[in-house]
């Protein structure tokens, strides 16, 4: 069975002549994953900006010239903590790649030692 050429023929198993290089260069080379590497990791450093955001927040609970505006940080906090985990929710990101964000770990530390100490 002869082809037309320019053409990937699979029972043959190899590109004709007539095929352009830059596509000669790319089939056999699997998937490229540059694109959606490049957009995981620009989520991943939006996310990281949240965990600031929401650091900032609890930073402001703490100062008492702030104490008027206290359920508006308060709000804004719970605000920012459901679009994180919608965020992680929705693009699907696994426990290991929080554990890689430096402010996840210290925010996450920080929140569980106020949790303690505000318990006893």
């Amino acid at each position: 069975m002869r082809g037309r050429e320019g053409h990937f023929w699979p029972e043959y198993g190899k590109l004709l002549d007539g095929c352009p290089s830059w596509k000669r260069e790319r089939m056999g080379q699997g998937s490229h994953r540059g694109a959606k590497t490049f957009r995981r990791r620009r989520a991943l450093e939006f996310l990281e900006r949240l965990y600031v955001k929401r650091a900032t927040l609890k930073q402001q609970l703490q100062t008492p010239e702030l104490q008027s505006i206290h359920p508006v940080l308060t709000g804004e906090l719970k605000a920012i903590e459901m679009v994180m985990n919608e965020f992680i929710q929705l693009f699907d990101i696994h426990e290991e790649e929080l554990k890689m964000m430096p402010m996840s770990n210290n925010t996450d530390e920080a929140q569980g030692k106020e949790d303690q100490n505000e318990e006893k």
